[in-house]
């Protein structure tokens, strides 16, 4: 016999961007335990719309753990109190009649709040667009067999390429620090050998944009590892911060080389 619940959910609402946000208080009675935590709020906002009042605002897609775009806080928690689970696969059977609930967007100055729970997460996609691909043509696709790579390599270049882009990991992060996603998507192309041409200035041009959007540096809490849905390990960010300095000694070397033939 499936199981419900009331509960009562503190809920951040925020207009937009300049406005100043706050938390209202909303009733969620006789909600499943077979729903998931983006259809508790789907249900929600059909009493509100039926209410007259505005919806809460919130960002979903595939609802299947696989987009990254889910991201909310939930009791101070990135995607909410299971590890390994993104927001929408959270089920209302991990929470209890009469629990308090507290949802806030990601708090981070280079993940501005659009409206309530939305946040603007472009800062993600101009680090990649600064150097998370691969530029050298390299024509037709190759037969598979035709460029081998060590299976340590291809296991952690798949480990690395498992990140959604969710932005847990700099929610959770007491310095907004984004270098998990960072060291992720450049890990999982230096480690393969069609990443190799451009790794190290790869990693130069996405740690700079990182720099510019106004991240946070890392200071080794490792609560991104804790947060992230894909269990990404700051290992990569290790792998990061090595080819970062070999890139910034090699420059050097370069430009002091060059002086001198000067």
């Amino acid at each position: 016999m499936s199981k419900t619940m009331n509960l009562t959910l503190h809920v951040w609402r925020q207009k937009g961007g300049t406005d100043i946000g706050g938390f209202e208080t909303y009733k969620a009675p006789e909600i499943s335990e077979h729903m998931s935590f983006l259809e508790m709020l789907d249900v929600v906002n059909e009493r509100l719309l039926a209410d007259g009042k505005e919806p809460i605002a919130f960002d979903s897609d595939c609802r299947e753990g696989i987009c990254g775009m889910c991201g909310l806080v939930i009791n101070g928690v990135p995607h909410g109190p299971n590890a390994a689970t993104t927001t929408c696969q959270l089920h209302m059977r991990h929470f209890n009649d009469g629990d308090e609930i507290t949802i806030e967007p990601w708090r981070a100055a280079a993940f501005p709040v659009l409206r309530d729970l939305v946040v603007d997460r472009g800062a993600f996609d101009r680090i990649i667009q600064a150097g998370g691909y691969v530029s050298v043509n390299a024509g037709s696709a190759p037969e598979a067999n035709g460029l081998p790579v060590a299976k340590p390599d291809a296991d952690r270049a798949m480990d690395a390429a498992a990140c959604i882009g969710c932005g847990a990991c700099v929610a959770a992060c007491p310095n907004a620090s984004a270098m998990l996603f960072v060291a992720a998507k450049a890990a999982h192309l230096g480690l393969l050998p069609q990443g190799q041409p451009e790794r190290y200035e790869r990693v130069k041009k996405m740690v700079a944009q990182m720099d510019a959007e106004g991240f946070g540096h890392c200071s080794n809490h490792y609560e991104c590892m804790a947060a992230c849905p894909k269990e990404i390990s700051v290992d990569f960010i290790a792998r990061l911060n090595r080819d970062l300095m070999r890139a910034t000694v090699v420059e050097r070397d370069h430009e002091e080389k060059s002086g001198g033939a000067g």
